[in-house]
Formats: C-alpha cells, structure tokens, sequence
C-alpha cells in the first residue's frame, strides 16, 4: 500500500509541475502569435488543464503524502523537512488562490471578447503579465518542495 501512494504521490508531482510549467510555456507562444482564435484557445485549455491536471496533481500529491504519513506512523509536524515540504507546497497553493486564480478567470473572460477587431485590452495584458509573473514565483516553492522531500534535510 505504502508503494501505491508514493506512486499516486510522484504521479501527482509530475501532473502539477508539468501541467504549470508546460502550460505557461505554450500559453506564452500563443499569445505571442497576436491571432485572436490562438488566443482565446490557449486560454480555454489553460483554464481546462488547470481544473483536470493541476488539480488532479494537488490532489494525489496531497493524498499520496498524507497517506504514507499516515502508513508510517508520522506525524506531518515531526519532522523539519515534512513541514517545509507541506510549508512550500501552502506558499504556493496561497498564491494560486489569492493571485492567479483571480487572474485567470478575468483573462478567459476577457479572451472570450477577442476578435481580429478587437485586440487584446490592457486590462487582458495586464492580467496576462500577473499570471505569468506569478505564475514563476509560484511554481518556485514546488520545486523548492519537490527539492525538501527528495533530499529529506
């Protein structure tokens, strides 16, 4: 049982920072192309791959950790590395919530408005901006985490 958590743990891992840095790599191309069809496309399936890969990640990294926790008897406040591990993992959870989901619901709504005659606002921009900026200081607690669990200082 311990090996399938860990396994749904990494899967989970792979599904998060996969989906946020991959995500944002494409999304950033797209828009970059200034066609209004990419655009509003990008950002339906960032919107879409959010809601099933990401959260889909958090969830199994969340269960595959508690549960071997839970397996092994430890307490999730036992050990210094655990708590920075679930500290981080927080870090960026919070800014997700407070920053990034915010953004990324008015830039779908905003992109919906795109046509070829009309452009991208800069209200569009401005969110884009954000989302990207705080799109990389969140995903640098993941993989500062991803770091903390690995090496167990």
């Amino acid at each position: 049982m311990y090996a399938t958590l860990k396994t749904l743990h990494l899967i989970g891992v792979v599904l998060l920072i996969g989906n946020v840095t991959v995500t944002a790599v494409w999304k950033v191309f797209a828009d970059r192309t200034g066609d209004a069809r990419v655009m509003r496309f990008s950002q339906r399936l960032v919107t879409i791959t959010d809601w099933s890969l990401t959260l889909s990640g958090i969830l199994l990294v969340t269960l595959g950790g508690y549960g071997m926790l839970y397996l092994a008897g430890l307490s999730s406040l036992g050990l210094r590395w655990l708590v920075w591990g679930q500290l981080l993992f927080g870090v960026s959870g919070a800014i997700w919530l407070a920053v990034l989901i915010p953004a990324q619901v008015r830039l779908a709504r905003e992109a919906h408005k795109l046509t070829d005659a009309t452009p991208p606002t800069e209200a569009y921009r401005a969110d884009n901006r954000r989302w990207l900026i705080w799109g990389v200081i969140a995903t640098a607690p993941l993989v500062a985490a991803i770091y903390v669990m690995s090496a167990k200082p």
